[in-house]
């Protein structure tokens, strides 16, 4: 963490203490209650250690109380948002019956508004139990979600060099703060779709499109929010590498997908259909909890033909992304992770259901970006001098990569 202007870091962690401690006060999750004291603790630590000139002991009270404390807690106590027990269920049924989904399901509880690869972090809690310490602990989906998301954002940090130093004493932070420690300690349900879309867009901008099509596979079989991020990691591709390099990368996408996918749906198509399509944006028999009044519900409420205007809009906001890409793609994973974000937070305000907290998915994506992107180089030049031997000059991207392949 950097040093500099201690007075606006401690004011950071200030507005962090103070949006830690609405939770307490507003919200009815006894999880979410729960990690705001912990995090406001471990905020208004950071604020009192950064006045006194010790930024190592500010992070490290941060990631204490608003990540490790609250998180192992949880996990000890068996405490957690539904979405874990989902999880955890879907590893088991992929493991007795092929499909991570109850079938012909009756309540919320019951259904699983996942792709089939999310039932993978479930599948620790089936082998090891919760008979002591260390399986209840090492069983939890929430640890290795968690394990998804910090190897692709570190994973992504690495795949884009180490040149400079930029922003990248932000990562740390970026762990610590409400936008990811909030979602770690509670239910960790997106944090591997953000972890693989940053290593897909790091090994995208480099030049590497085989590593960005697996990473996009990955994610695409965990949540079908992530495939936004197919489009933007191609055009990039193909801007800076050529189109071999973007067809490399959306063929591995698609193929990895597909053999994650198509299992599970030709098991249980109908429940693959109703559980992860219909049920998230309001069209199953079982209403979905995710109701925040952000513009897609309230205006699907608005009459019988309220859905049907979100999802116009909805498309029409997806078609100004899509012709900004065309008119113009991004060349850098900065430019990238901004496009995506933007094409997020469209989907997210405009679809028929949805919450607040899908909005921090856009927010980490900016934020890890700056912080992992090495700082400009120079490009060399294409002009090669005269030589006896004929120069072959490879395409310069914008970290002076040359496309690998890998």
């Amino acid at each position: 963490m950097t040093s500099s202007r201690p007075s606006w870091w401690a004011f950071g962690w200030l507005c962090a203490a103070a949006w830690a401690l609405s939770f307490p006060l507003v919200s009815t999750l006894a999880t979410h209650r729960l990690w705001g004291w912990c995090a406001a603790a471990g905020y208004l630590g950071a604020a009192c250690a950064t006045g006194l000139r010790r930024p190592r002991a500010a992070l490290a009270l941060a990631l204490a109380g608003a990540v490790a404390v609250p998180l192992l807690y949880l996990v000890w106590t068996g405490q957690g948002q539904s979405e874990v027990a989902v999880i955890e269920r879907s590893g088991r049924l992929l493991l007795d019956s092929g499909s991570p989904y109850v079938d012909r399901p009756g309540r919320v509880e019951e259904y699983t508004p996942y792709l089939p690869g999310m039932a993978l972090f479930g599948i620790p809690r089936a082998l090891l139990g919760e008979s002591g310490g260390l399986p209840r602990l090492l069983g939890d989906a929430r640890i290795w979600c968690a394990a998804a998301l910090l190897g692709g954002m570190c994973g992504g940090r690495r795949v884009l060099g180490e040149r400079g130093a930029g922003l990248r004493g932000l990562m740390p932070v970026l762990v610590a703060s409400p936008v990811v420690a909030l979602p770690l300690a509670v239910s960790g349900v997106d944090l591997p779709l953000a972890g693989l879309c940053c290593l897909a867009l790091a090994a995208a901008a480099t030049g590497r499109p085989v590593l960005a099509g697996f990473a996009l596979a990955g994610a695409c079989a965990v949540k079908w929010t992530a495939w936004p991020a197919v489009p933007v990691a191609v055009v990039l591709l193909a801007a800076v590498y050529g189109w071999r390099a973007a067809v490399r990368c959306g063929a591995v996408a698609a193929a990895g997908t597909a053999v994650a996918v198509l299992p599970a749906a030709l098991l249980q198509p109908a429940e693959l259909v109703r559980q992860v399509f219909a049920f998230p944006t309001g069209r199953a028999e079982v209403a979905t909890p995710a109701r925040s009044p952000l513009p897609g519900r309230l205006i699907g409420e608005l009459g019988p033909w309220g859905w049907w205007v979100t999802v116009a809009l909805l498309l029409l906001g997806g078609a100004v992304v899509a012709v900004s890409l065309v008119l113009r793609p991004p060349r850098t994973v900065v430019a990238a992770a901004d496009r995506l974000a933007v094409g997020l937070t469209v989907a997210f305000l405009l679809a028929p259901a949805g919450r607040f907290g899908y909005l921090a998915l856009p927010v980490l994506l900016v934020l890890w970006a700056r912080s992992a992107a090495p700082a400009a180089v120079p490009l060399p030049s294409r002009v090669v001098a005269a030589s006896p031997a004929p120069a072959r000059v490879a395409p310069a991207g914008p970290y002076s990569r040359p496309p690998t392949g890998r």
